[in-house]
């Protein structure tokens, strides 16, 4: 057998091999049929072409294994074919929404029927959701901890029929961090509805990702303590390391995976990102963690231009000697492009993403909600020119939405009809002990509603804290945008200043404001800061780091006011009436919600890849942080 066909058929091989790892190994796998395998057929085919127009020579100049590019040419092919399947399962689904949520409610029920919580509730005999609904009341966290301590404690059947894979630790934006189970269906749902999804619409909005470029993940390898039963405990997001068939679409090699030290990941995630010209994609969890890498490279750009130069890594890096090892024997000297990028940098950092990476195609993060402001500035400053694309609508709870529209701006997203079973609570009825719910195919266009999940993990009729504007049906499937979580409103008189509506009101007023760029901001209501600012009505203290200036003025700190005024008119009639005081607007100092953010992960036991900027403080050591940083 020549090379040709050999490299096909051992190919085909693979490529299944890895359609298979991509379903996660599950019992729920069932062989390729006929079709899929004649596509997969197409993949060997087209490997052995790579074969033979690669082997004996560089692409675009990289020096790369062609074992490297065979395997991510097959792990891109096989999770397309994935994701065109499963895309094509969720268009059918969304023309039967009301079938498809009764068949994952009934599903999940009867799972966990002989649990202990099951029998609590007659799982066993609940037939439809009109049952469940009038059966179950709605729950919030108070309702599982006692039982999730217990599991962790290491009793079984409590709330799920499996043992949890971890104790996953939310990012506590809402106030202190909630552990909960997470389960195989969890991730893999996450996979097959969310992952393989979004691959397959990036794909088709812009093909050039298919490219055999290499993708800079910046994500940071969590640690994990043990429960009493030795069940892990910590956040739900897993190194791609752990996927090392995965390894190849990533410049970031496998030893820097397994360095713990955030600080130093970042640097090494930059250091071979940059060694590397023809990066394609730029990925992380949210778009606080891109800004922050920019942020990173803008402060250290000089080292990281040594070390490329004279081949070796940072003395100031604090390495475990083994993988310090491993990282310096792929380290090799290389004074031009050292020599490129210095002059690259010199030039400044605006548009620094493109003229770095001159063939990159996409930054894949999540923008919306809580790091709306992150994508816009990076789009405005370092990114420049080039298209994002927020894929996932998600939390610890498990895969919420797809955003299916990646060349749009706004950020819209398909609600998953088999990830969970979602009911919604009208945003009018929010307060009211038993109100009713709506179900997918109840709800309206154009209304905000919070979401209420049953998911695979042990949550029912679950008061996620979310709160949604449906904007349109995918066939009957409703689409909505984030708007706010309910624990992240301002309410000190009964106002309900949502998060979207105060960043809107402070992106009006710091645009009047000559020469200024917002980086962060928190808000914090005057009933938690006690004597740390003195007797006054109740108001709203805000903690604001602007790029451009030094100092506020007192007529830049009221145009805030005025500009919610005009947003809100209920923060408006408070204020005529003198029920509610003027804002307390503070300026810190540069770097200071960076601090702020180290001192909340270390608090909560949250990973930078699943951290949120809390946008209402409520623990009053945070504001009094940032009061200490005050300099204007």
């Amino acid at each position: 057998m020549d090379s040709y066909w050999r490299c096909a058929v051992v190919t085909l091989c693979l490529a299944v091999l890895f359609a298979v790892l991509a379903l996660g190994g599950h019992g729920s796998v069932m062989l390729p049929s006929l079709p899929a395998a004649l596509g997969l057929c197409s993949v060997a085919g087209g490997a052995a072409l790579l074969w033979r127009t690669v082997s004996s020579r560089k692409i675009k100049g990289e020096n790369r294994p062609f074992g490297s590019l065979l395997g991510q040419f097959v792990a891109v092919k096989a999770v397309g074919w994935l994701g065109r399947r499963q895309r094509s399962k969720l268009e059918s689904d969304t023309m039967k929404v009301k079938q498809i949520q009764e068949e994952t409610l009934i599903k999940r029920l009867k799972k966990n029927s002989n649990t202990w919580y099951g029998k609590e509730y007659d799982f066993s005999s609940i037939t439809d959701s009109d049952v469940f609904r009038a059966r179950h009341p709605l729950t919030t966290y108070e309702h599982y901890r006692e039982l999730i301590g217990r599991i962790a404690a290491g009793e079984e059947k409590l709330i799920i029929a499996e043992k949890p894979l971890i104790l996953a630790m939310t990012s506590g934006t809402s106030g202190s961090s909630s552990m909960l189970l997470s389960t195989r269906d969890t991730n893999s749902e996450f996979f097959l509805q969310g992952v393989s999804v979004c691959l397959d619409a990036m794909r088709k909005a812009f093909p050039d990702t298919e490219n055999l470029q290499r993708t800079t993940k910046f994500f940071y390898t969590p640690t994990f303590r043990q429960s009493e039963a030795g069940i892990p405990i910590g956040p739900n997001s897993s190194t791609p390391a752990s996927s090392r068939h995965m390894l190849n679409l990533y410049t970031t090699p496998a030893p820097a995976f397994e360095v713990l030290n955030e600080r130093d990941a970042l640097y090494l995630h930059l250091l071979f990102a940059l060694k590397d010209p023809y990066v394609g994609i730029l990925e992380s969890n949210f778009a606080s963690t891109v800004f922050y890498a920019f942020s990173a490279l803008q402060e250290r750009w000089q080292e990281l231009v040594e070390d490329i130069e004279h081949g070796k890594l940072s003395s100031a890096l604090s390495l475990e000697p083994k993988v310090k090892a491993q990282l310096e024997a792929l380290m090799k000297p290389d004074p031009i492009r050292a020599a490129e990028l210095r002059l690259l940098f010199q030039d400044g950092f605006r548009n620094i993403a493109q003229r770095v990476w001159p063939h990159l195609h996409l930054v894949l993060t999540v923008d919306s909600g809580s790091n709306q402001i992150y994508g816009e500035m990076l789009r405005e400053s370092y990114c420049q020119g080039v298209d994002f694309y927020s894929p996932f609508y998600a939390a610890t709870e498990g895969l919420i939405g797809v955003n299916l529209w990646p060349q749009d701006q706004d950020r819209r997203y398909l609600l998953c009809p088999r990830s969970m079973f979602c009911e919604f609570l009208p945003e009018k009825s929010l307060e009211e002990e038993t109100p009713p719910t709506l179900l997918m195919e109840e709800v309206k266009e154009g209304e905000n509603y919070e979401l209420i999940i049953t998911n695979a993990s042990g949550l029912f009729r679950y008061r996620i804290g979310d709160v949604v504007k449906v904007v349109g049906f995918h066939n009957q499937c409703p689409i909505v945008e984030f708007q706010y979580r309910r624990g992240q409103m301002l309410n000190v008189r009964g106002e309900k200043v949502s998060e979207a509506m105060f960043l809107d009101a402070l992106k009006k007023a710091v645009s009047q404001w000559p020469g200024a760029q917002l980086i962060d901001y928190c808000c914090a209501e005057s009933g938690i800061m006690g004597d740390s600012i003195g007797g006054s009505d109740p108001h709203y203290q805000v903690f604001v780091e602007i790029k451009g200036v030094r100092r506020l003025s007192e007529d830049q700190r009221y145009k805030l006011d005025v500009c919610l005024q005009q947003d809100s008119a209920v923060y408006r009639s408070f204020r005529i009436k003198g029920s509610i005081g003027p804002m307390r607007v503070q300026l810190v100092a540069d770097g200071s919600f960076q601090e702020l953010r180290k001192k909340m992960m270390d608090f909560s036991n949250t990973s930078p890849n699943t951290f949120k900027m809390h946008r209402v403080l409520r623990r009053k050591e945070y504001a009094d942080f940032l009061l200490g940083k005050t300099i204007s």
